[in-house]
């Protein structure tokens, strides 16, 4: 398996199919949230959905970049998540973070090794290979933190 297969897989693995580390992944945890359950915040943590519009948030603009060769995205809007007021509004927010970490995994899949450590944007910003694994990373992270929300809020 080749360097940019593995990175695919392990990227698969935290949002759409892994069991692996956390034993669970975004797409099972996201399954049966309803929409109210999404929405609330405990405390001063972030809901359920702000973090899952964070976590798309970066796989969107990676993709963005991917196509256009512009890096749009920027911190201060990471969490600047339109209103949800529906069970559809919920849907299509999950629906958008399965479909774009499909789509971010195939375009980790098709790089080549040389790609992998070319320079991402910036030099401050390290490789390519460093940026991926900086987004499996934050992705299990966030997983972390919507499954301990989840827990939260179903044992009230």
């Amino acid at each position: 398996m080749s360097q940019s297969e593995q990175l695919a897989k392990r990227f698969r693995e935290v949002l759409l199919t892994g069991k692996w580390i956390a034993n669970t992944n975004f797409k099972a945890q996201l399954s049966d949230v309803t929409w109210q359950e999404a929405t609330i915040q405990i405390h001063s943590l972030n809901s359920i959905a702000k973090l899952t519009f964070h976590v798309n948030y970066y796989i969107a603009g990676l993709i963005d970049f991917f196509e256009t060769g512009k890096l749009d995205i920027r911190d201060k809007y990471s969490f600047d998540m339109p209103p949800i007021q529906s069970e559809h509004d919920w849907r299509k927010l999950v629906d958008s973070l399965i479909n774009n970490s499909e789509k971010f995994a195939r375009f980790i899949k098709a790089m080549d090794a040389n790609k992998l450590s070319e320079v991402f944007v910036d030099p401050n910003y390290g490789d390519y290979q460093r940026n991926i694994d900086g987004m499996i990373e934050h992705a299990y992270y966030h997983l972390g933190q919507v499954s301990l929300i989840k827990k939260l809020l179903r044992d009230q």
